[in-house]
């Protein structure tokens, strides 16, 4: 329960501080994009946080390229 709280504490000061600077200086697309990106990661850290098995990208890759190698290396073998 700590965990979610300072990770969202943390959270808010940031948009506290960055988000009234993008609004002075009318930076709407940048706000969107911070927005996103900043609910992105908040959602990333309670997950882990809470210790939630959070699947590596890295291993979608490997599946999708999976194939084509293998046919590489029978190729050259």
């Amino acid at each position: 329960m700590w965990v979610i709280f300072g990770i969202l504490a943390v959270a808010v000061a940031i948009a506290f501080i960055d988000v009234p600077y993008l609004l002075k200086q009318g930076l709407k697309k940048e706000l969107w994009t911070f927005s996103i990106l900043l609910l992105f990661g908040t959602g990333l850290s309670i997950a882990e946080g809470l210790q939630v098995e959070i699947p590596n990208p890295m291993d979608a890759l490997a599946f999708i390229y999976k194939p084509f190698t293998d046919l590489l290396f029978g190729f050259f073998k």
